[in-house]
């Protein structure tokens, strides 16, 4: 009676299918061997209490979602649930997140709730604890792929990403951080400006150096993207009144660094960040192909704002005005793109 207690409920041979058993928080192992039994994956759950009993299981099993077929023995299933080998979910977090699109996606796969996760990103006191001298995780959580159990707590989520962070920003970047002048946090506020303007790997250096020589300069950065970032509300157009909003982000009317990152920049980024090519460049404009011009001076600038953007646009309205996208006027000045 034993032995066929202890015996898987179906052999291999079966071909059992595979079954999703989720463990509810605080459920005790006599709830546990219960839901076994309702799910036909164990043949008597009085002898799977006795098997619990022997290894002392109660309250020592872990929540959370676990995979099991009718052909593993009992034993097998009580090891599963006493180690907390959960089923472990891929999830892919893409270069250039912001802390809310990370929210989504994890919201998305039920890894945490949304309201949880920004929540804890925007914690000042826990991101404190993560070694972070900064109001927010902004720009810290390393964009990959990682396997995370259905749930995982926020904070959870948010320090296994800032200790990645922490394995790809090496002693050598950080060494290099230092030989430019600039902090980490620094660093990766100019990365996640590169990765909003341009998604091209080869050109990231190029747009990198752009923004190093316009800091040396003391040339405002002029970059659209960080803007966008300190917009109470952005409706998908950049509009000309934007440029003037106050916001600390508004690198139309301040000089210098943004004052923290405006996105989750990835590995590409940082090191066009700490590597810009050299060059005399500082202006890059749109050649509506998803590559830039770049241009050293004015003048040249202005041509080739005249060749990617105005001409082509004159062509298809019929127009000798550049519009903006909600309609307005717009005169050509000086800027980056």
């Amino acid at each position: 009676m034993i032995r066929w207690a202890e015996a898987p409920a179906l052999s291999e041979s079966d071909h059992p299918p595979q079954k999703i058993v989720v463990i509810p928080e605080g459920a005790t192992f006599q709830q546990a061997a219960a839901l076994l039994e309702r799910e036909q994956l164990i043949r008597s759950r009085s002898a799977f209490l006795l098997l619990g009993k022997a290894q002392e299981a109660d309250r020592k099993i872990h929540p959370g979602e676990y995979e099991f077929n009718a052909a593993m023995a009992p034993a097998e299933m009580l090891a599963k649930l006493l180690a907390g080998r959960v089923v472990l979910h891929s999830i892919t977090i893409p270069e250039g997140y912001t802390i809310t699109q990370i929210a989504d996606v994890l919201d998305d796969h039920r890894i945490t709730t949304r309201a949880e996760f920004v929540r804890s990103a925007l914690d000042k006191s826990f991101v404190k604890t993560l070694g972070i001298s900064a109001d927010t995780a902004e720009g810290y959580l390393y964009p990959d792929t990682y396997r995370f159990a259905r749930p995982t707590a926020a904070k959870d989520v948010i320090k296994t990403m800032v200790e990645q962070l922490g394995r790809i920003m090496t002693q050598e970047w950080q060494a290099r951080a230092k030989d430019i002048r600039l902090t980490v946090h620094e660093v990766l506020t100019l990365a996640s400006v590169i990765e909003k303007e341009t998604g091209i790997g080869d050109e990231r250096p190029h747009i990198s150096s752009v923004f190093h020589n316009r800091l040396k300069k003391h040339i405002p950065l002029q970059s659209d993207p960080t803007v966008i970032y300190g917009l109470p509300n952005f409706d998908g157009n950049l509009h000309k009144k934007d440029l003037a909003h106050p916001s600390p982000y508004n690198t139309y009317r301040w000089a210098g660094l943004p004052p923290g990152p405006i996105a989750n920049p990835g590995a590409q980024s940082i090191r066009a960040a700490l590597y810009p090519v050299p060059s005399a460049y500082l202006y890059f404009v749109s050649k509506n192909d998803g590559t830039h011009q770049f241009s050293a001076t004015l003048v040249e600038h202005n041509k080739a704002v005249e060749k990617y953007q105005k001409r082509p646009f004159r062509r298809r309205n019929h127009s000798q005005t550049f519009m903006t996208p909600n309609g307005g006027q717009t005169p050509d000045k000086e800027g980056v793109s």
